[in-house]
């Protein structure tokens, strides 16, 4: 993998750990002000999807150790 893309993808990691903790601190602000139950378990399933994108990419910048 070239330099400029593992660099591009380092970036959209970064991203997404930032919009996964914003997601977490609107989700904890909703359950304290006592938000709609519906509500939360749909930005929770937003949460988990960044959760997935974030480890596919993670996946793709550590490369594969055959012990």
């Amino acid at each position: 993998m070239a330099d400029q893309e593992q660099a591009e993808i380092r970036l959209q990691v970064a991203r997404l750990r930032q919009e996964h903790e914003d997601f977490d601190v609107a989700i904890n602000a909703m359950i304290e002000t006592g938000c709609d139950a519906l509500r939360v378990q749909r930005m929770k399933k937003k949460k988990l999807a960044i959760k997935d994108k974030l480890t596919k990419l993670e996946d793709q910048i550590i490369p594969d150790i055959i012990a």
